[in-house]
Formats: structure tokens, sequence, C-alpha cells
């Protein structure tokens, strides 16, 4: 299981790869009832929900900060942030760490994790007229039918708002 194999990935900026690359490797999760597709490139690391620092007059999505081997992760409830209610964390919930050159690092808590997928494994659909969620960057279906959105967390840590964490 990747969450008891801490997986070292090489810098995402140099690895990261095309959205198009069809043997491409993504990570599966569940955030709430909605299923998630990431770049693996974009994870560094898979923990366990640690103890956080809880910082005071930040956006409801902002659960606090954690020291990961020296670096201060900022981390975000994923769910909340992306528009869902606050849903309990659980033994299955779990914290993907990404860094942005180094210099920026973000922890999102999903609610379970899915597995390692390749990307031909799944038919690309059109979302429709509405606009994708911001760090959305495509949706997939998979052979039964479900609906996957492909989330980057690059793009999230390059956001203005997402960057904002202090509560309006």
């Amino acid at each position: 299981m990747m969450d008891t194999q801490k997986r070292q990935l090489p810098d995402t900026q140099t690895a990261h790869v095309k959205n198009d690359d069809a043997s491409t490797a993504v990570l599966g999760v569940s955030v709430g009832d909605d299923r998630y597709l990431i770049l693996m490139t974009e994870v560094n690391e898979v923990i366990p929900i640690p103890k956080l620092g809880r910082v005071p007059l930040t956006q409801p999505w902002f659960l606090g900060l954690a020291n990961v081997r020296g670096n201060l992760y900022g981390i975000t409830d994923l769910r909340v942030y992306l528009g869902g209610d606050f849903v309990p964390f659980n033994l299955k919930s779990r914290i993907l760490l990404a860094s942005l050159d180094n210099k920026v690092f973000g922890g999102f808590i999903v609610n379970n994790m899915l597995g390692i997928r390749n990307l031909s494994d799944f038919t690309p659909v059109e979302p429709g007229k509405k606009e994708l969620t911001p760090g959305v960057t495509a949706h997939h279906q998979d052979a039964e039918g479900r609906l996957w959105r492909q989330l980057s967390l690059l793009e999230l840590l390059h956001d203005e708002k997402f960057l904002h964490i202090a509560a309006d």
C-alpha cells in the first residue's frame, strides 16, 4: 500500500508529463463521493494525517500546517476547497504531498486511496457546458461508466485563490 511506503518522486517540474500521453500513471483517489485521477509525477509522497498546527483566521478549507521532515506544508481539505461539505476523516484518509519548485509546499487530504491506474484505461469525456473547476483539467470515464475528474495539484499550487488562505 502506498501509505506504508513513502514514495519520493523526481522534481515535479522536470518530470511533468503531458495529459495526452495515454500511458501515463495516475493515482486514483476519492474526495467525498467524487473520484479523481492525479498524475503520479505531481505527488511527492502519501502520508497518514499527522497532528496539524492550526492557523487562525484562515479559509475553512485550510486546516493548518504539518511539519514533514523539516518542510512546512499547508494542509487543505480538498473536498471543502472544491466546493463540497466537510466530511469527517477516517483511517483511510490520507494526505497527498506536492511541492512547486521546492518553494511552495501543499498537502491535500483525500478520503480514500483507489490505487495507481493507467490513463489509457479511461475514456476522455467532454465536461459539458459548465466550466471545469479550478485544478480539474479533464473528465474521464472508466469501464464501469463511472466519472473521474483529472486533478492537477500543481495547477492548484499556482492558483491565486488557493494561495490566498486568509479569511475574507
